[in-house]
């Protein structure tokens, strides 16, 4: 009998794996509503420009959602470049290690830069956030958009996204590194048994 972990079957994964799982559902279901903003901001903007030099109107409420939409975009779309790993890495050593240096490089790589980081950018944004919320801040330009408030949101929303992602990605590694252990585990119960 070994008392070593063995990874959880197919039919019934571990409780951490499901909310890994969970996570990265949301993740893609996130991104699936967030692929749609780009296409959105097109639109807008033409919209913009046509008022503009056709008919001689500014249009202040359109081009600050333009902003408002590519902050979105922006914000909520950093967790969601993280589950797809189409997030920046500089990988010069990286893509030349091998599986198991590569899950330890993501899940310290997560346990030491990223979860703090949004530890910081989310305590570090709440007072700049609840500012906004108490006064319903909104646009300084007259016939911008009321809603500065929800956009500054958008930053401890996106720290606490990141985080979830992040942990996801850290329950990836270690089921990645606990299947990766299991052959030597099963050839050293061989040799001894």
């Amino acid at each position: 009998m070994s008392l070593r972990p063995t990874i959880p079957s197919d039919t019934e994964p571990h409780a951490g794996i499901r909310i890994g799982q969970a996570i990265d559902a949301g993740a893609q279901w996130l991104a699936s509503k967030l692929a749609w903003i780009p296409l959105m901001m097109a639109i807008l903007t033409a919209i913009v420009v046509a008022l503009r030099y056709l008919f001689g109107v500014g249009f202040i409420a359109g081009q600050e959602g333009v902003i408002y939409l590519h902050s979105t975009l922006f914000m909520l779309g950093a967790s969601c470049a993280m589950r797809f790993d189409e997030h920046v890495r500089v990988d010069i050593f990286y893509r030349h290690w091998g599986q198991k240096a590569r899950a330890w490089v993501n899940a310290l790589g997560q346990i030491v830069f990223t979860l703090p980081l949004c530890a910081l950018i989310g305590i570090s944004s709440l007072g700049y956030v609840t500012e906004a919320w108490s006064s319903l801040e909104g646009s300084p330009e007259p016939g911008g958009l009321p809603a500065v408030f929800l956009l500054k949101s958008l930053i401890p929303a996106m720290a606490v996204l990141l985080a979830l992602q992040a942990m996801a990605e850290i329950i990836r590694a270690a089921k990645q590194l606990l299947a990766l252990a299991q052959p030597r585990q099963h050839k050293t119960e061989a040799n001894h048994g």
